[in-house]
């Protein structure tokens, strides 16, 4: 009897324990874990947590913005008849040195080129680079349809590579202008145009940077790079974004081997925009100026002159009788604004120079000798570039 009593006590204790480790698993289950407490929860949430915005899904195809671009992106043949000596030895640095150029027996050769351009307007014009079309005794424009039409130069800037075109031919393809001062570094764009000759290509890629400047191919410089496979050949071809709108002409490329690298740069629609807009309005572009070289300041530059940054530029010479010199500015100022804007670089200031109206009046803010100063120019016409 004691036995079955030991027993019962015996199972019920065990009842007992198991109906409390059930309880304790339902209200304490942390006692239960084997593993640790977790160190970042932020880093948890914030994984698990829904995306604030929803990423962009591209398109499958850009079929629709090419369709809406490549009527209007042509294939521009130029020729010019260029005079060489008859025979190499004429050619040799070290004879042309004691002799000049032009001695000797000369041969007329034609020289061709190609590149690409763009339709701009149902008028017929056309842009394109400078360096495309430059000096040619003439130029053949061909459409993406077939249609083949001489062309003339009405003007070209070498300042920034373009030159501006016209056909007179009916119902030409337009393209479209967008907004380059919008674009994202990321966004898809596209090349069109007719490198190596072999005819209409397209190649697409991303903004890899916008505001690219100091590359040494032209003088006022703020060029859309982009990984988009750009040849000879492409110049002066159209850069699209994925909608078909132009955002720029494609210019130049950065290549060892000739070939793309992807590293190439197109010169932004505002800026071609501008150009055409005054070659076709005036027959040429009109820039100001205020006779001065300026140079970018370096940290042993500007603790020489007591400044706290190197924001600003040093002006290392001024044209005797130019804009700057009569309105006071000197060697060794230090530009530091215009117009009550910050100068930040040279090529800062140089471009806002040249976008300045001949004739009105820019607000100088200078400092000279740790001292501010404040000066006022008359902006004067900037001489134009010779062509090359």
């Amino acid at each position: 009897m004691a036995k079955r009593n030991l027993l019962t006590f015996l199972a019920q204790s065990i009842v007992v324990g198991l109906m409390a480790a059930a309880l304790l698993y339902v209200f304490k289950p942390e006692l239960f874990s084997s593993e640790a407490p977790a160190v970042v929860e932020v880093r948890e949430s914030q994984r698990n947590a829904p995306p604030a915005i929803a990423p962009a899904g591209g398109p499958v195809s850009y079929a629709d913005a090419v369709a809406a671009a490549a009527p209007a992106v042509v294939n521009i043949y130029s020729a010019k008849m260029v005079r060489e000596p008859l025979h190499p030895l004429f050619s040799d640095p070290l004879f042309r040195q004691f002799f000049g150029d032009g001695f000797g027996p000369q041969r007329e050769r034609l020289q061709t080129s190609l590149g690409s351009g763009v339709i701009i307007s149902p008028q017929g014009y056309i842009l394109t680079n400078n360096h495309v079309v430059g000096n040619a005794d003439e130029i053949q424009v061909m459409l993406a349809d077939g249609r083949s039409y001489a062309a003339q130069v009405v003007g070209s800037d070498p300042e920034t590579d373009l030159s501006v075109l016209r056909i007179e031919a009916d119902d030409l393809p337009v393209i479209v202008l967008g907004e380059a001062d919008a674009l994202r570094v990321g966004d898809v764009v596209l090349a069109i145009g007719n490198p190596f000759g072999v005819g209409q290509t397209v190649t697409q890629g991303i903004v890899s940077a916008t505001g690219r400047t100091q590359l040494g191919i032209s003088t006022y410089e703020n060029f859309i790079q982009t990984d988009a496979a750009i040849n000879p050949g492409n110049s002066g071809g159209a850069l699209i974004n994925a909608h078909g709108e132009l955002i720029g002409i494609n210019t130049a490329i950065f290549s060892r081997s000739g070939g793309s690298q992807g590293i190439g740069f197109a010169i932004p629609e505002s800026l071609a925009r501008d150009v055409m807009k005054q070659i076709i309005e005036q027959g040429e572009v009109v820039r100001g100026w205020l006779g001065i070289e300026a140079q970018d300041l370096s940290p042993q530059l500007a603790e020489s002159f007591e400044l706290d940054s190197t924001d600003g530029v040093l002006i290392a010479g001024v044209l005797r009788g130019g804009p700057a010199d009569q309105a006071g500015l000197e060697p060794g100022d230090v530009l530091v604004g215009l117009n009550g804007k910050p100068v930040s670089s040279s090529r800062q200031a140089m471009n806002a120079i040249a976008a300045s109206r001949p004739g009105s009046r820019l607000q100088i803010e200078a400092v000279r000798r740790g001292r501010p100063l404040a000066l006022e120019a008359v902006i004067g016409r900037r001489p134009q570039a010779r062509q090359q």
